[in-house]
């Protein structure tokens, strides 16, 4: 009976810890790599017009009906969920105010971003990649075209420019469903609900939930184009990377929003304090 040596196991730990180190240091570094690439491409000219414009309506075609029948479950589900809370500590005066805050600050930005994400970043990651496998994009870099240039850039920013239209659909879609749930069904008034719109929602909030919403569309934009770029071993393997791409993307844009949601705090006060 022979008995493996340290040898043995190394050579069975190589490949996890190699798959560790591509995981934590070689994916970042080539998708890092590619972010400073594609923003250097952004200023080259011509800007290809024609692409933004068919990338963006292929967008709002794809995203529009799924984010306004999402938003409206939103807005009434918060209401609900706000509505006894506030009940109970006789605060329904400021249930306007609370479901806009809840609304326009979070709600509206993350289902902007799951859509943007899900619908548009999947269907870019395997055109992309579509695009890749038949060598399409090896093609272009023989001409002398650059892909980042000529496809990357006009996806990237069609996703931002959709993804602040997006947001502001959810965001008076959102209210609306709101204000319809607590008015029909939890015997609210709408004088209230409307007029304590101002007493703790500000303008300020609403930029910041238009700023998530761009920043959310720009890494949507780039996570596809990464992985999709990087496909390879045929159909399987682009269907591999927009798998890859929508949950990369979730947790990206997660982790955005609670940076950006902290440094707005740091930053603006609360109304009234």
């Amino acid at each position: 009976m022979t008995t493996a040596g340290p040898g043995a196991a190394s050579s069975r730990l190589r490949p996890v810890a190699d798959g560790a180190v591509n995981i934590l240091i070689k994916e970042p570094g080539r998708f890092f790599g590619l972010v400073l690439d594609v923003f250097r491409a952004m200023f080259k000219w011509p800007f290809q017009w024609r692409e933004f414009i068919q990338q963006a309506w292929f967008i709002v075609g794809v995203t529009v009906i799924p984010t306004a029948l999402v938003a409206i479950p939103f807005g009434a589900v918060l209401a609900l969920q706000m509505g006894g809370l506030i009940r109970q500590l006789g605060a329904q005066s400021y249930m306007g105010a609370t479901s806009v805050i809840a609304i326009v600050r979070e709600a509206s930005p993350i289902v902007t971003a799951l859509l943007i994400a899900g619908a548009a970043g999947s269907a870019m990651c395997a055109d992309l990649g579509a695009r890749k496998i038949r060598e399409e994009i090896d093609a272009m870099e023989v001409l002398g075209i650059n892909p980042l240039h000529r496809l990357v850039v006009p996806r990237m920013l069609a996703c931002a420019f959709v993804a602040l239209f997006l947001n502001g659909m959810v965001s008076v879609v959102g209210i609306m469903g709101g204000y319809v749930f607590n008015v029909m069904l939890q015997g609210g008034t709408p004088g209230a609900y409307l007029a304590s719109f101002s007493g703790m929602a500000q303008l300020p909030d609403l930029y910041q939930a238009e700023f998530k919403a761009f920043v959310f569309g720009i890494t949507a934009g780039l996570v596809a184009a990464y992985k999709g770029l990087n496909a390879k071993g045929g159909p399987k393997g682009v269907g591999d990377a927009v798998n890859q791409t929508v949950v990369i993307t979730f947790v990206l844009l997660f982790l955005e929003n609670f940076l950006i949601s902290t440094i707005y705090f740091e930053f603006v006060p609360a109304k009234g304090s």
